[in-house]
Order: structure tokens, then C-alpha cells, then sequence
């Protein structure tokens, strides 16, 4: 492994730890605002982060020169927002009823969803991604259902919530290889965070006093897990091998019910400890299949074998 891969590596494992311990942030900021305003506030932070790295890209020598015009890539941002809206709104209502554990592998089984809505599309797919969503979906009854087959609310909304993040993938995996990313990811972040107060001054009060006492994981919301997680992501997928980059963002579930764990002393029975692991073996099944037997994580293709999507990690 060369210097620049174990860079890469260490950004990636970064990213996924920031996101990982995010569930936990995202669930004590419950106890201070609504989960709307949780969401326009620390959406609209994360803009705020892109928008010096926006300015310096456009004034720097290494612009990224890209198909689409401002107005192309402003409806983009726009639907990718919406859909982001939703199923962040989803994950983070259901954060006030499960556990940021359980939140974490859930969310993540947008890995293995992403592949199967492509078969929809007219995408093909493969044994791996079948092979994962069986473990996937066995996990997930061990996790979340009880002995009388009913699933807790939280974990419903969280699970609804993850076929919005697998829309959301495969909308960035159109619109990124035509579009500047920042950009892109600037005017989604817009109008998520744009969605989500609205809502807000809706249905929930809206109060500075509360804003203030739950700063600290509204920033790390914001900043941290919305803006620098991003941000390293971006650079670090630049020079990991898509094997380590698979392992590497997979483990964002891990840390999640690791933070539980240690910061909410949250606890998992020995039947949610082996649904965890059966979902992430199902989520590295359906990732590393295809690198062994030559499509690439994230890699769509269509009938005729030629790649037409390539899909990023959630970020």
C-alpha cells in the first residue's frame, strides 16, 4: 500500500467514524428542538461549510469543467434536496423512538436497496446484491421485530427513510458526473435545509434558547457530519481502491451503535447483536461481490454491460 492509499484509507475511516457517532448527535438534539428544525439548521450549516470551498474552486486553476449550466445544476440540487428532505426528516423523526445503533444499520441498508430500485430502471444487477439483501433482510427481523412480528416505529420510519437515501444515491449518480459536486451538493443542501424549516414553522416551535442549549450536536450535525465528512470523502475516494472504500464507509454502522454504546448507553440484546452482523455482512456482500467479479461498488450498468451510474457513498 503506497502513501497516498493509506492516506486515502484514513480519510475514508474518518468520514465513516464522523457519520457513525452523527446518529448520536442526531438523537440528543431531540431533546432540545424538533427533528425539523434539527435538520434546517444543520443542513443549512453544512451549506454554509461548501460555500469557501465553492468560491475557491471557481477562482482556482483546477476548475472542474462539466457539462451542465448553473440552471442544470440548481434543478438537480433542487430534486436531490427534496429527496434528501425526506428521508432525512424520516431517519430523524425515528431517531425520537430507536436507537442511533439500530438507525445506523438500518440507514445502511440503502446499500443494498440502491442496486435492486436499479432493476427498475432497467439496470442489471447481480448474485451478490441478492445474497445481501437476503442477509440484509434477515438481519434486520433479528434487529428491529419482535416475537410478535411487529416492528417498532422508529425503526419503521428509519427503514421508509433508507428508500429515500437509495433515491437519493441514484439521483447524485446521474447528476455528479455531469455537475460540479460542490455546487451540486451546495443547492441540495439549500433546499433541504430550506424543506425542513419550513416544516418547522409549521408543526414545531422554533425557539432560539432551545437552538442555543442543543448547539453542540446541531454543529457537529452540521459541520461535521454534513460538511467535513463530505469533504474528506470526496478526497479520499480520489486514491482508496474501491475495496477499501467499501469496508472503510460500511463500518459508518458500526461506529454508529459504538457511540450508542458509549455515549447513550445504549445496549444490544445477543439477537440485535447477530442481526447487526448479519447486516453488515449483507451490506459488504452486495458491495465487495462486484469488485471481485468485475463491477465496482456503486457501478450501475445497463443490459448491454456498459456502465451508465455510478453511484457515491451516502453522504
Amino acid at each position: 500500500m503506497n502513501l497516498r492509499t493509506a492516506k486515502s484509507d484514513v480519510l475514508l475511516f474518518i468520514t465513516a467514524l464522523i457519520w457513525g457517532f452523527a446518529f448520536v448527535a442526531q438523537r440528543v438534539g431531540m431533546d432540545y428542538v424538533g427533528p425539523f428544525t434539527f435538520n434546517g439548521v444543520r443542513f443549512a450549516l453544512g451549506a454554509l461549510f461548501l460555500l469557501p470551498l465553492i468560491v475557491y474552486r471557481k477562482l482556482g486553476a483546477a476548475r472542474p469543467a462539466v457539462p451542465a449550466t448553473r440552471k442544470e445544476t440548481l434543478l438537480g440540487g433542487l430534486l436531490a434536496g427534496l429527496v434528501l428532505f425526506a428521508g432525512s426528516s424520516l431517519q430523524q423523526a425515528g431517531l425520537v423512538h430507536t436507537t442511533a445503533g439500530n438507525a445506523g444499520f438500518i440507514t445502511g441498508l440503502y446499500v443494498v436497496i440502491v442496486p435492486i430500485l436499479g432493476i427498475i430502471l432497467g439496470q442489471r444487477t447481480d448474485r451478490g446484491t441478492w445474497i445481501g439483501a437476503v442477509l440484509a433482510v434477515a438481519g434486520l427481523y433479528l434487529l428491529s421485530v419482535t416475537s410478535g412480528l411487529v416492528i417498532s416505529p422508529g425503526d419503521l420510519l428509519v427503514l421508509v427513510g433508507s428508500l429515500f437515501w437509495a433515491a437519493h444515491v441514484l439521483i447524485i449518480g446521474w447528476c455528479s458526473p455531469k455537475m460540479d459536486s460542490f455546487r451540486l451538493a451546495f443547492f441540495q443542501y439549500v433546499a433541504c435545509a430550506g424543506s425542513s424549516l419550513a416544516v418547522a414553522g409549521v408543526i414545531e416551535v422554533i425557539a432560539l434558547e432551545s437552538i442555543i442549549d442543543g448547539i453542540i450536536p446541531i454543529l457537529y450535525g452540521g459541520i461535521l457530519s454534513v460538511g467535513v465528512a463530505y469533504t474528506l470523502q470526496v478526497v479520499g475516494q480520489k486514491d482508496a481502491p474501491s475495496s477499501h472504500a467499501a469496508i472503510l464507509m460500511s463500518l459508518e454502522a458500526v461506529f454508529a451503535a459504538l457511540g450508542g454504546w458509549l455515549l447513550l448507553d445504549e445496549h444490544l440484546t445477543p439477537r440485535q447483536f447477530l442481526g447487526c452482523t448479519l447486516m453488515l455482512l449483507g451490506m459488504l456482500v452486495s458491495q465487495l461481490w462486484r469488485l471481485r467479479f468485475g463491477t465496482r461498488p456503486g457501478q450501475v450498468e445497463n443490459q448491454a454491460g456498459e456502465e451508465i451510474l455510478t453511484v457515491p457513498d451516502r453522504g
